[in-house]
């Protein structure tokens, strides 16, 4: 790996497991209960005390073929919000949100700006606390979820802390959330460039790219950690077209193995193909769920919310550089 090798800031323990109260706020909940899918009545909280701030009681493989494309029959959730509620700085920023991914399935979040999309996210992976609701990863409480590398993030923007690392050293953090070898780790890097179109970049400073090829560069991040499931903030902003094919192409080849999307989007156009459901989300609140329509995505006149480095349990979400003398 050179002079520099970059390791990924990996936190064992969530705000859960260490006594707290569960993950950091972000989350969607669709407008009509599904009690077949989300069960009927109150949710279960995960342990977690009743919201401060004015909520009232919640309602009811990278190798595989390509050609995955349109709605598919659904595994079992390999995430299930349900009455999700999340305050940040005192004021309620989710309300009620409920909203399942099957196994395989691809879902896009959709809203306008501060609806809470990226809330969602977080809060589902554990990076920000939830004061209502109950959030299951792989049918297990979010609170006892330990198997956080089946999960690959890719967030907003880099939030990471980068001098000389390298594009390749940047993909390989990827790779440290599983014991691999050395040589297990150069051929998952290797082949995560690959899919992106960013092999013969891999030598290059990473703070060097532009925005769209640093974004690819998380893409292939998460790739190369071999998650079950893919949760992309924004995956196609600052991307030009040919490198949207390119990430759908991955999107589809990762759903033709069977793995899970959950998406945050402000463009559908591309991902359409693969979109099973859109979730909407409106002033914190699922409005919509169901099959992508014409007229979904809102004109807000784009911008994103706001993206604290936050630590997460057992999740790939920034890079520190380590200096080897």
């Amino acid at each position: 790996m050179g002079q520099h090798t970059a390791d990924a800031r990996l936190v064992s323990d969530s705000p859960a497991a260490a006594g707290g109260h569960g993950p950091t706020p972000d989350g969607p909940a669709p407008a009509s209960h599904d009690p077949a899918r989300h069960g009927s009545g109150s949710p279960t909280p995960d342990g977690l005390a009743p919201a401060s701030c004015g909520f009232g009681s919640p309602a009811l493989d990278s190798s595989a073929p390509a050609g995955s494309s349109g709605p598919r029959t659904p595994g079992p959730d390999v995430i299930a919000v349900t009455g999700l509620g999340v305050c940040l700085g005192g004021l309620p920023v989710l309300r009620d949100v409920s909203l399942a991914v099957g196994g395989g399935q691809t879902v896009a979040l959709l809203g306008g700006n501060g609806s809470g999309k990226t809330t969602t996210l977080r809060a589902l992976l554990g990076l920000i606390p939830h004061q209502s609701g109950s959030i299951e990863l792989f049918g297990v409480p979010q609170a006892r979820f330990k198997d956080w590398p089946r999960f690959g993030y890719v967030p907003q923007k880099a939030s990471v802390s980068l001098h000389a690392t390298t594009l390749a050293e940047v993909v390989e953090t990827g790779t440290l959330a599983r014991p691999n070898r050395k040589r297990r780790r150069r051929a998952l890097v290797a082949d995560a460039l690959d899919q992106v179109g960013l092999a013969d970049r891999a030598d290059e400073i990473f703070l060097h790219l532009s925005g769209g090829q640093q974004q690819r560069a998380l893409m292939a991040r998460a790739l190369a950690q071999t998650p079950d499931v893919l949760v992309l903030d924004e995956p196609l902003a600052g991307v030009d077209l040919a490198a949207q094919e390119r990430i759908r192409d991955v999107l589809d080849r990762f759903r033709g193995a069977g793995g899970a999307v959950l998406a945050v989007l402000h463009e559908t156009e591309v991902l359409a193909g693969l979109i099973d459901r859109a979730v909407i989300l409106r002033g914190g609140r699922v409005v919509s769920d169901g099959p992508l329509a014409v007229g979904d995505l809102p004109d807000t006149g784009h911008r994103h919310e706001a993206d604290p480095p936050l630590a997460a349990p057992g999740l790939v979400t920034g890079i520190e550089t380590r200096w080897n003398s």
